[in-house]
């Protein structure tokens, strides 16, 4: 178990026979999230041995087609393949009618149900929770809105510490459940066994920040502060900074700044316009800010952590 992002896509507005338009495949927890949808996503999918037949979350964060002309036929594709689970899909409002207006066209039934859950808050806001992870809104500056998505590991459970607790054959299996939830134990003649004694400190949990299309814009810095993997748009270098804000997107310079403002432990670079063949260019420019900057490695496995 761990968490893994495979990069499916880092590409801007149009795909290349190296690189796909936007699209990450997250495992956190057991749990696997699509994020963004571009063209191709279901093909890379496969190349990357995902089992996206277990995706039942998928996170769009704005509707550019980069981002999002995938999902009719990846859906399209669940169907073919049987799927009934409910899939839930997250998204700016409107999302729902740009899909039902395909899917109706086009006659295309689902046999499965689709959840959506429209977004439209100008703040962050907690969008999806259970047991083991939670998953928040980074709002953004884009031409049109636009979202990035923070996924968070809730606190794990702590180890038990089988060397001492077998000193005390009063705890019996059945208490193992409260101590690894951090709880103190009572003896019979009441005196506690604090819980750090009997317990070890549990595996840090982890957090990952995706920031699509966006100028560059300092107020999601408190929403991403200290996750351990920033992935930032960085679709110029800075002596195009006056392109970048025009038509609403950042700098690899700006995406280091925000990186170093926010204390983040590893910053992966993406959505680079087709302008520059060697993309090196936007590390060099960005680890004069941010030293642990990375540029992303298509179909490639990452683990969080």
């Amino acid at each position: 178990m761990g968490t893994y992002l495979t990069i499916l896509g880092f590409n801007s507005a149009i795909p290349t026979i190296n690189s796909a338009p936007t699209a990450q495949f997250l495992e956190m927890e057991e749990r696997h999230f699509l994020i963004d949808c571009g063209e191709g996503t279901q093909v890379q999918l496969r190349k990357a041995k995902a089992r996206f037949s277990k995706i039942n979350h998928i996170f769009i964060s704005h509707l550019h087609g980069d981002h999002c002309f995938g999902l009719p036929g990846l859906i399209a594709s669940f169907r073919l393949l049987g799927r009934e689970t409910p899939l839930h899909i997250y998204g700016p409002k409107g999302i729902k009618e740009m899909l039902e207006t395909v899917f109706r066209l086009t006659e295309t039934h689902k046999g499965f149900e689709v959840v959506y859950h429209e977004l439209d808050k100008n703040y962050s806001e907690k969008i999806f929770e259970d047991n083991r992870v939670e998953v928040f809104t980074i709002p953004l500056d884009h031409r049109i809105y636009c979202n990035g998505y923070l996924f968070r590991e809730k606190p794990k459970e702590r180890h038990l510490n089988m060397q001492e607790i077998s000193k005390y054959p009063e705890i019996e299996t059945c208490d193992y459940h409260n101590l690894k939830l951090g709880k103190d134990f009572v003896l019979s003649d009441g005196y506690i066994l604090k819980n750090e004694v009997l317990t070890k400190e549990p595996a840090k949990s982890v957090s990952y920040a995706f920031c699509s299309d966006t100028r560059y814009f300092e107020s999601i810095v408190p929403v991403i502060e200290n996750v351990d993997v920033l992935y930032h748009e960085a679709t110029f270098l800075h002596d195009l900074k006056e392109m970048a804000d025009y038509t609403g997107h950042t700098t690899a310079l700006e995406a280091a700044r925000i990186a170093r403002k926010a204390n983040v432990g590893k910053l992966i670079l993406g959505h680079f316009s087709n302008r520059y063949g060697d993309l090196s260019v936007f590390t060099n420019e960005a680890r004069e800010i941010f030293p642990n900057t990375f540029l992303p490695k298509q179909l490639e496995p990452v683990k969080i952590g």
